[in-house]
């Protein structure tokens, strides 16, 4: 162990928690909802190949962005529509987004890049940050970042401070709590329901993004390799807190970062036990929260069913 080694480790850690990150939060913001989100698997993937796509064909990377934006959306839209509007099974819901969107990418993705593999897709620059990027360790891994880690740090604040000490946060938590004294005091459980899950998409969509402009800067199907599900875990062990769940992606992040290094390192341990690891502490981590954590009491419940079954 020495400093330069730590260094990188780090350097590697912050890297592989803002895809989950970012997929946890938008979870967040559709699960305070009461509207369960499996399909973060889904989102993730098509953010990914949407901001590659549209990065490859135009050159630009803030016009991907903006494409991962709407794409995420839409998906967030097709989620919110089926389980709000239609009542639909919000697991089999979810499930169903994962496998469209799998298969989906996988072919255009197969006709977008088949002979385009080999080609590195534009990259975020990193920005740095005057005085405070100075700071030795801490200055290079949280200052000199590029765009969307820095909007990762804010969005976390400004969801904190949303969902506990606004109007609008106490309406959403509220919604996801007891959807009849919300209907009753007059807040749209629909309308609330549906920005909820649409916004959500957005965020886990520029998980995605970062994942082909930050991190490996090209498209390969599968690409988010079960980070959906990890982000799902984070959340659990968060307890559905902003903070908390990040601060539970990163220490998923630490654990796969690891066993990267372990591999690297050359030490006589098959890498398929190594690649076991994150997915091996999140089970680790939930299974220790079992009856902790607490969900929305509305969480997977379609508003208008019970509703019906009350009368």
């Amino acid at each position: 162990m020495n400093i330069a080694f730590l260094s990188d480790y780090f350097a590697s850690t912050i890297h592989l928690t803002i895809p989950l990150a970012y997929a946890a939060l938008g979870g967040l913001y559709s699960e305070r909802s009461g509207i369960l989100n499996i399909a973060l698997e889904g989102m993730l993937i098509t953010g990914a190949f949407t901001s590659a796509a549209a990065t490859f064909y135009t050159g630009n990377i803030w016009i991907g962005l903006i494409a991962t934006l709407i794409a995420g959306a839409l998906i967030g839209l097709l989620h919110a529509f089926l389980c709000v509007t239609l009542r639909v099974n919000q697991l089999v819901s979810g499930l169903a987004i994962n496998l469209v969107a799998a298969g989906v990418t996988a072919f255009l993705g197969r006709l977008v890049f088949a002979n385009n593999s080999t080609q590195r897709l534009p990259n975020l620059s990193a920005i740095k940050i005057p005085i405070f990027a100075n700071i030795p360790i801490i200055g290079n891994l949280l200052f000199q970042q590029d765009i969307l880690v820095y909007l990762l740090f804010i969005i976390i604040a400004l969801t904190t401070y949303f969902l506990f000490y606004t109007n609008p946060g106490l309406n959403l938590r509220a919604v996801g709590e007891y959807p009849q004294a919300a209907d009753t005091a007059g807040v749209s459980v629909v309308k609330i329901r549906y920005m909820a899950v649409i916004f959500g998409g957005c965020l886990a969509s520029l998980g995605g993004a970062y994942l082909t402009l930050v991190q490996v800067r090209y498209f390969t199907e599968e690409m988010s390799a079960g980070k959906g599900f990890i982000a799902i875990a984070s959340l659990i062990f968060g307890k559905w807190h902003p903070i908390y769940s990040s601060l539970a992606c990163l220490l998923f992040a630490a654990t796969e970062a690891l066993q990267l290094r372990i591999q690297a390192l050359g030490i006589n341990i098959p890498y398929q036990f190594l690649m076991m690891l994150p997915y091996i502490t999140a089970l680790l981590a939930l299974i220790g929260l079992a009856g902790k954590s607490t969900p929305p009491a509305a969480l997977g419940i379609s508003y208008g069913s019970r509703k019906q079954n009350l009368r």
